[in-house]
């Protein structure tokens, strides 16, 4: 058990697993905290030195990042008890949530699933580089921006609707990326947007899919580019996101009613992707922010993490 102290009930969390553990026959389970200094890194490293098989990766999606970025390639699993505000690889996967007896379960007696995973180059303005992983989302522009001026106080106190408070001054932000970027080694083009999203797979909380046609297990990533003109543009992509995708599409009637592709909004797909913008732009993974980057380069390691879900 990788775990957030912070975001965990660590007292029905630990009569939870002793309770599994004795109907399983297993070893006791060994217990790492993360702290300010470890988001869960070292933890895991930890954990897997000392023979752990799956690692329950028990915290927000900071730590469920943290973790698989360890685990990521080695032949343990990585189970989830979702205890954060997003919540966002457990969505993506159809995860129960806010069931801890129902996540150490599958933990315990669950089977495992083989994912992609996506694995970044974050390059600075000041000529260094850094490597990570994510499961979900890499972006520039909105998302990103939001992030930093998301008030961390109350985000603890209201949870993901602190976002909106966010996305209001984002809004009204004119800033536009400039960058060339390349899919899959091919032709470098310029493009001008507002938005760059490499998406993993595509679900947020509030029933909100960003990109539909995102799977987490199709060796690809879906790239989301948002290029608005103005309100109208805006208008077009929230109708798009959230009427289309997430009311139309559910339904083969619903799917008739959908419009084409709007110029205010793209997909595409690729197993790469570098970046390099003309000015330091904030960025994030998994719904953190990761410092300014002045470009990168992003792979999907496809199947790369074996994720223990519920049997069948």
């Amino acid at each position: 058990m990788v775990y957030n102290p912070i975001k965990v009930d660590l007292e029905a969390v630990r009569q939870s697993v002793a309770a599994h553990e004795a109907s399983a026959g297993w070893e006791p389970s060994g217990w790492f905290e993360t702290s300010r200094d470890d988001s869960g890194q070292e933890a895991t490293r930890q954990a897997l030195a000392s023979g752990a098989t799956v690692i329950i990766a028990a915290g927000g999606d900071g730590t469920v990042r943290a973790v698989a970025e360890v685990v990521r390639g080695t032949e343990a699993s990585l189970a989830l008890l979702p205890s954060g505000t997003g919540n966002l690889l457990a969505r993506n996967l159809h995860l129960t949530l806010n069931d801890i007896d129902h996540a150490i379960s599958a933990a315990f007696e669950g089977e495992d699933r083989s994912i992609d995973i996506g694995v970044i180059d974050i390059r600075r303005d000041d000529g260094s580089s850094d490597e990570h992983a994510y499961l979900v989302m890499a972006g520039l522009g909105l998302d990103a921006k939001m992030l930093a001026n998301t008030d961390d106080d109350l985000k603890k106190r209201i949870g993901w609707f602190a976002y909106v408070r966010a996305l209001g001054d984002t809004l009204r932000d004119k800033n536009e990326l400039r960058m060339r970027y390349r899919l899959d080694g091919g032709q470098a083009r310029r493009i001008r947007a507002h938005t760059i999203i490499v998406g993993n797979c595509g679900a947020l909380p509030a029933n909100i899919v960003l990109i539909p046609d995102a799977a987490i297990d199709d060796g690809l990533f879906d790239i989301l580019l948002l290029r608005p003109e103005g309100v109208f543009g805006w208008l077009q992509i929230f109708g798009k996101v959230l009427w289309e995708n997430g009311v139309l599409r559910r339904t083969r009637w619903g799917r008739l009613l959908m419009t084409r592709e709007i110029s205010a909004l793209r997909y595409v797909k690729a197993k790469k992707l570098a970046v390099t913008l003309e000015e330091a732009q904030d960025i994030e993974l998994d719904g953190d922010g990761f410092g300014v980057a002045i470009g990168f380069t992003t792979s999907v390691d496809e199947g790369g993490l074996r994720v223990r879900v519920p049997r069948g």
